[in-house]
């Protein structure tokens, strides 16, 4: 028998919080239909990925399996998250990026852990015909992980718009990983493996292949990425909140001149200075970036562009930004993303779509994070971003990037320099403008309020009876 369930990821608090709109007193106004409608219309999508929900950070569930045997006895045992980034051709000759992070309708027939025989496998189906299997075999005293393999179908016109090739195709990688037999498998960083236009990421890995008696090891076996750190927590048993430890307040870090091009032509610009606020196994570390010793590289795209940064510390530092290419939606779309109802604007615009990073931390460790579904930094395409004063890109709940004197523009850069830009809502001094006039005027109807019922009080102190 396989039981197996998506497990939600810790969920970022959702700050954007709107209050429904108003057309009076005792009258239904369209523009209260309107909300309504698409109230109505959020809550139907919310049923339909309450099982994974998304709130800021990136949308990923952690799967989780518990295969037991003829005698239910738990035999294999494995808690992973893990997302892919498939690279196709169009019809057209152009080149397309597919993300798939959503597991939806999970299933794990196939999977199977047979002790007699020496072999263990997960098989794992999801989404609109996505398969991943990894295999396993037992040699005493160890066990391996000795393959994995991904499946996906271009077919599936929704995730792979125009593709020029049509069918299912599966990408091999074969991994030889040898685990003491009584020991859990764990790596909490990112392993990313990357094999015919497929890239695979993995994090938070448990996995016990041959569970003997029918208990899962608490005994971990640490990939090689995370071993060094100096905190190991247990698998199975009861935690105690212990307080996370305050880290040093560090002085704004440098700013630094960061760019990309495409041939001779420059087509991506960056100034910002970077403090990195990390926190893992209940330490918090900041990092501000030197840009001295800070490389960088990226690349650009019609409609993505990347900067990566690294140095000694940052393995690396990946911002992908993405456009937007605005087209007529209807109401519920609108009202289900609420930022689009607010901002929507008869332009192109980019923003900030993904963060990913890789950090070698002052006790060894390896603190990594993945995340392609921010929405930061956004302007009209054609301009640059700019933010001079302090801004906080929230990663995670673990993982926040001060920025200091932003300035960006990864597309359409003209001759090398930038272009107009537009101030985010930090540097615009302007709104305290009407904030003090409303304040103003708000007090002053107070006072009139007050003085008018002093008045009547006053007037009826003559109709009193003697």
């Amino acid at each position: 028998m396989v039981t197996g369930k998506p497990l939600p990821l810790d969920q970022e608090q959702w700050d954007d919080g709107l209050e429904s709109p108003t057309s009076g007193p005792g009258t239904v106004g369209l523009s209260t239909l309107v909300w309504w409608s698409g109230v109505l219309c959020a809550l139907v999508m919310w049923n339909q990925v309450a099982a994974c929900p998304q709130w800021g950070a990136a949308r990923s569930c952690a799967l989780e399996l518990n295969l037991t045997n003829s005698e239910k006895a738990t035999c294999l045992y494995a808690k992973w998250q893990m997302n892919f980034t498939i690279h196709y051709e169009t019809t057209n000759k152009t080149y397309k990026t597919a993300t798939i992070s959503d597991h939806d309708n999970v299933t794990y027939n196939g999977s199977i852990c047979d002790d007699d025989h020496n072999v263990s496998k997960i098989a794992v189906q999801f989404g609109s015909g996505f398969s991943w299997i990894v295999n396993f075999t037992k040699q005493e005293p160890n066990y391996f992980i000795d393959s994995i393999s991904f499946s996906y179908n271009t077919e599936d016109n929704i995730t792979f718009p125009g593709a020029k090739d049509k069918g299912i195709v599966t990408v091999h990688y074969s991994e030889k990983v040898s685990i003491p037999l009584n020991d859990i498998f764990r790596c909490s960083s990112l392993l990313t493996y990357e094999e015919n236009h497929v890239v695979q990421h993995y994090w938070d890995v448990l996995v016990q292949a041959f569970v003997q008696n029918g208990t899962v090891s608490r005994k971990e076996f640490l990939c090689t990425k995370d071993k060094g750190s100096t905190t190991v927590a247990p698998i199975i048993h009861t935690t105690v909140p212990s307080p996370t430890t305050t880290p040093t307040p560090k002085e704004k870090p440098q700013v630094g001149n960061y760019s990309v091009s495409n041939g001779n032509t420059t087509c991506l610009l960056a100034t910002m200075g970077l403090q990195l606020n990390i926190t893992q196994d209940k330490i918090a570390s900041v990092i501000n970036i030197n840009p001295n010793s800070t490389g960088f590289t990226g690349s650009c795209q019609p409609q993505t562009a990347q900067l990566r940064l690294n140095s000694s510390i940052i393995k690396y530092l990946d911002f992908v930004f993405a456009v937007i290419l605005m087209v007529p939606v209807d109401n519920c779309d609108m009202l289900i993303n609420w930022k689009l109802f607010f901002q929507q604007k008869n332009e192109n615009r980019f923003y900030l779509k993904e963060v990913n990073a890789s950090i070698y931390l002052a006790n060894g460790s390896v603190f990594s994070i993945a995340n392609n579904n921010l929405s930061y930094w956004d302007a009209p395409l054609g301009s640059s971003y700019m933010c001079n004063k302090e801004q906080t890109l929230s990663v995670s709940g673990t993982f926040q990037i001060n920025t200091f004197n932003l300035k960006v523009q990864p597309f359409n850069v003209t001759e090398g320099k930038y272009s107009t830009a537009q101030e985010c809502s930090l540097d615009d001094d302007t709104i305290l403008i009407p904030i003090i006039v409303g304040a103003g005027l708000s007090g002053l109807i107070i006072v009139i309020v007050i003085a008018y019922l002093i008045g009547r009080r006053k007037s009826y102190a003559g109709y009193q009876t003697l």
